[in-house]
């Protein structure tokens, strides 16, 4: 077959690697635009783009799938098929029937639960205990269309977002090539969605990721891992924001200590924090304009070590 595929972010790469490597011919990459990126705001290509350039596919960066142009681009290449990972952008309802074979997406998540940009966050947010990929054929409603595929990866207890995305992007590409081979043989069936258990998953602003100590130690724990590596969860001391990585367990020997939400108690290895449930064990933290060290390290730096409290 010949195919399409459409993606951005480093989680696309298997995808696309596992479709160029197939019997089936990847005639064309669809990607977001060069953007500015990192502390310099330089303009740089998206790891997709990039790979494309590297491998010499034709590349199309359009700014929107709404131009003509852009959708008279995508005619030319005659393709059979579509596959989508990731690629950040709606598809106007004027291309959905362009591939004979539709576009195929692959999703993060045991659809009909998480539709939308960040399933993966919002499952570890919410103390999922399995997670998933599901490749479907895109409608025009948002991640409703019917299921070809499914693939369950079980969600550990240290898991963050990056640690879960790794392993469902791998997972996901055995998935969507499988998928794209019973499309071509013709010996795979679209099942619809199931109207129960729908939930949404809007990607998570810096806003979202900030911690409020008053909350229950688990829900903490899972707010910092979910929002790592991004948009990466934080917190403040007298005003200025920090970063924290994912929390550590709480050592034996210091079960059961309770603090007043935010406040620190500073120990020769460990640096706890009170929530309204307890204490937990702060990793790495990262000062505004410094790199992330061990919060031991970090406390030791600090000027006044008594009553300190984190945020507000």
């Amino acid at each position: 077959m010949r195919l399409l595929f459409a993606g951005t972010p480093p989680v696309a790469l298997p995808s696309l690697t596992a479709l160029m490597g197939s019997q089936h011919e990847v005639v064309g990459v669809l990607t977001r635009p060069d953007a500015p990126a990192g502390r310099g705001r330089r303009v740089a290509a998206n790891p997709v783009a990039e790979r494309a350039r590297e491998s010499g596919l034709p590349l199309l960066q359009p700014r929107s799938l709404r131009d003509p142009q852009a959708q008279a681009a995508i005619r030319s290449l005659k393709v059979d098929g579509a596959a989508v990972v990731a690629f950040g952008a709606m598809l106007p309802a004027e291309l959905l029937n362009v591939p004979q074979l539709g576009w195929v997406n692959l999703h993060f998540s045991l659809l009909p639960a998480w539709r939308g940009a960040a399933p993966v966050q919002h499952s570890v947010l919410a103390g999922d205990e399995m997670a998933g990929a599901t490749t479907f054929r895109i409608v025009e409603e948002l991640d409703a269309g019917p299921v070809l595929g499914r693939t369950i990866e079980a969600i550990h207890r240290t898991d963050t977002t990056g640690d879960l995305l790794t392993r469902l992007s791998l997972s996901g590409a055995n998935l969507l090539l499988a998928t794209i081979e019973g499309l071509a043989d013709g010996a795979l069936v679209a099942s619809p969605q199931s109207a129960e258990g729908v939930s949404y998953a809007p990607r998570l602003s810096v806003g979202d990721a900030g911690i409020s100590w008053t909350d229950p130690a688990l829900a903490i724990d899972r707010r910092v891992r979910a929002c790592t590596p991004s948009p990466g969860a934080w917190t403040t001391l007298d005003g200025a924001r920090i970063k924290l990585g994912p929390l550590r367990p709480e050592p034996t020997e210091q079960a059961g200590t309770q603090l007043p939400p935010g406040s620190l108690r500073i120990l020769k290895d460990w640096v706890l924090v009170g929530t309204a449930t307890g204490c937990v064990l702060l990793g790495d933290v990262q000062p505004a304009g410094k790199r992330a060290m061990p919060a031991g390290d970090w406390a030791r730096g600090l000027r006044n070590t008594g009553d300190i409290r984190l945020g507000t």
